[in-house]
This record gives structure tokens, sequence and C-alpha cells, in this order.
């Protein structure tokens, strides 16, 4: 009896044990691990085109582009597409001059993808290959402006200043014009004269290429000092002096460019040719055998010829009585006849040595009803001063351009 119980007792642990086993909530799984991260490669870049091969091509005399690309290996055919794509762009194919320069852009291949050619520093046309053919395409570029402050001092010549590197020619005969009815620098110009201008310069990517014009400028000879301000009334640019009258008179003082005078204006003078002493009643130029000789003032050509001992004349009538006479020439110049009208500065014709002369020279002379007069000395009349309505803009505009003259100019300048 007692031994079942004891088995009793051994079957109702057994089922207990094996009850909480069955009741017991599960143990929680253990995670699954996180997968490694694996590295992905970047998309290689995209290989770069080899760079673009560029060569200078020379244009030559008596060349054409076309002819120009065909002597750098370039096929006839893809000459004659550039020399279109260039000309439907712009380029004036009769203007390309001998030494301008085409640039040629070659890829690894050696053959030619695009032409570019700049006539000037502010405008370049470039042509390019494409799909579709060759295309042409204009660029412009606005030009730098400045003020610059250039000055100097005469030494023997105003050519000084050029070689000086204070002006380019240009602004030499610039300035020169703007006084020629004031002051006639193949006479009056010594040394020891003084000038100073305030120049407008042009510049590409900060390169000095020109001059645009000077916008007022002093000239300073034996204590006279001349004052030119540029000014624009209406549509004319002109020169004014400080109080805005015109520097332009209705006569030159001279009728030609850098000369010396030979003879001047006497009475008495010993005649070379014929001997005697005998009045010469005019100005003698000495100057190169085809200089240009130019009207001092608008006018009527009244004779045009050969005129004895004058060698070949022409003479000229004028308003308020004048009358001028310019002898000894090589040749008039064209369009110059009786009855044609001519303007101011017009080229009448080209200094020689016809007639009575012992060599090339001008000889001019001045008349007033009917009267020869000095034209070093003569009072001719002046020229339109600025207009009322704008005299208080002027005068405001004068007075800083003067300021700015008057400052010290840039080193190198």
């Amino acid at each position: 009896m007692l031994r079942n119980a004891f088995v009793l007792l051994a079957a109702v642990g057994l089922c207990g044990v094996l009850g909480w086993s069955l009741w017991s909530p599960a143990a929680p799984e253990a995670p699954e691990p996180l997968p490694e991260p694996v590295a992905v490669a970047a998309d290689p870049e995209p290989a770069q085109p080899p760079p673009l091969r560029t060569e200078q091509v020379e244009v030559g005399r008596r060349d054409t582009v076309s002819a120009a690309l065909r002597r750098h290996r370039v096929p006839d055919a893809t000459a004659h597409e550039i020399t279109r794509a260039l000309s439907d762009a712009g380029v004036d194919m009769r203007r390309v001059r001998p030494g301008e320069i085409l640039e040629l852009s070659r890829d690894a291949g050696d053959s030619v993808v695009a032409v570019g050619y700049a006539p000037s520093p502010w405008t370049r046309f470039e042509a390019h290959a494409g799909a579709g053919g060759w295309q042409g395409t204009r660029h412009e570029r606005e030009p730098e402006l400045r003020l610059e402050v250039r000055q100097g001092t005469i030494e023997s010549s105003l050519w000084d200043a050029v070689q000086a590197g204070a002006l380019t020619p240009a602004m030499l005969l610039e300035l020169v014009q703007i006084f020629e009815s004031e002051f006639d620098f193949s006479v009056d110009a010594r040394p020891g004269d003084r000038f100073r201008l305030l120049v407008r310069t042009r510049s590409a990517d900060g390169v000095f290429v020109d001059h645009d014009r000077i916008v007022a400028a002093q000239y300073i000879s034996d204590g006279r000092a001349l004052t030119g301000i540029g000014f624009e009334v209406g549509d004319r640019f002109g020169y004014y002096d400080g109080d805005g009258r015109s520097l332009r008179k209705t006569f030159l003082r001279s009728p030609l460019q850098f000369t010396r005078i030979s003879s001047g204006f006497t009475h008495r003078r010993p005649h070379p040719i014929l001997g005697g002493v005998r009045p010469h009643l005019a100005i003698d130029y000495a100057a190169p055998s085809g200089t240009p000789v130019w009207a001092v003032a608008d006018g009527t050509v009244r004779f045009a010829g050969r005129n004895g001992g004058n060698g070949i004349q022409v003479r000229l009538r004028h308003r308020a009585g004048y009358e001028t006479y310019y002898n000894h020439l090589s040749r008039v110049g064209a369009g110059i006849r009786r009855g044609a009208g001519v303007t101011q500065k017009q080229v009448i014709g080209y200094v020689g040595s016809t007639g009575l002369s012992t060599g090339p020279h001008l000889d001019y002379r001045v008349a007033r009803h009917g009267r020869f007069v000095n034209p070093l000395s003569e009072k001719f009349l002046p020229g339109e001063p600025v207009p009322a309505s704008q005299k208080a803009r002027f005068l405001e505009h004068a007075a800083r351009l003067l300021r700015e003259l008057q400052a010290d100019p840039e080193p190198g300048a």
C-alpha cells in the first residue's frame, strides 16, 4: 500500500513538470544579425575628350580666306563651308586683309572643328562644325573706357611727345586739329612748350587698344595758354574754350600739316629766280612733294589748272570777300574744277614745284576784297559758340573736366 502511494506521488510530480514546461512562455528568439554593409562602386566619370589644338593662320598677300585655309591642310569642301559660315555671320570677305589671323582648332584626329576670326578687339566671328554642317556666330565686346592724363614738354618738336610715349601719332594729330585755328604748330611751336590732355582710352581685358578721343586739352606756349573742352551740341561734337566760344574758326591757320615756313609775308623779298627785290604777299610752306593741301575754309573753286609762273594753281572764293590761292602744286585734287563747292579741310591739291619754283613747297595767299593780306595775322570770323540754352550745362561740364585734367596722372601715363 505504501508502495502504491510512492508510485502515485511520482506520477503526479512528473505531470507537474510536464505541465509547467508546456504552459511557461517561450523565451524570445535572438534577432538575426544585420547584413554587413556592401560597398557600392560609384559610376565612373565620363571620359573627357582630349583638348583641342589651336594654330594660327596668317592671311598672305593676294590670299582669300579659303586659300589660306587650304594652305593649312583644310580640304577644299571644308574650306568652302567655313567661309560660307563666316560670311553668313557677317564677315565681309573682301575686307579680310593680309597679315590678319585666323585661329584653327583641331581635334585629336587632326580635323578642323572650329575657326575664329577677330577683325578688331571688339568683334569676333566663329565657325563651328556640327551635325548639320558649319555654323557661324558673331560676338561683340564693349570696350572698357577710362580717362587718362597725358602730358609732356616740347624739346625740339611735337614729335618728341610721340617718341617719348606720351602720345600716339593719332593723339598728336588730334591735338593739332583742336587748336589749328588758334595756333599754327608749324610756325609757333617752340622748345619749352607744354601740353596736358585728358584722353578717353579704350581697352580690352585691361590692355590698352587705342584712344577714343581727347575730351580736354591745354597747350601753353610763351606764356599763352590755350584750352579746349570737348562738348556735344545736338549730334555735333566740337571743341570750345573755357567760356564756350568755338575753337573752330571759319578759316584754318594753315593749309597743310606739319611743315615749316620757308618764306614769310613781306613787301620786299629778293626773288630767287627773277632776281631783284619784289613783294612776296604769301606764306611759303616747305613740304615734300605729294603732301596733301586742303581748303582752309568752305568755298567755291574759281580756278584750277596751270597759271604761268604760279604753276598748277587752285583758287577758291569764300564768304566775307575772301579768296585763297594755292600755287606750285604737283596736281589738283579729285573733283576740283571751276564751280565745284569745297568744304574746310577738303584736299584740293598736292605740294609740288611747278611754275617759277626752286623746290617743293606751297605758295599760299589770302586776299580780301581784292587786296592780299597776311594769313598769319588776319582775324578771321569765329565759329558758332555753345548755344545759350546749353551754356550752364557746358560750364559745369568744363569745370569737371578741368579738375580731372589738373589731377596728377597715374604713373606711366
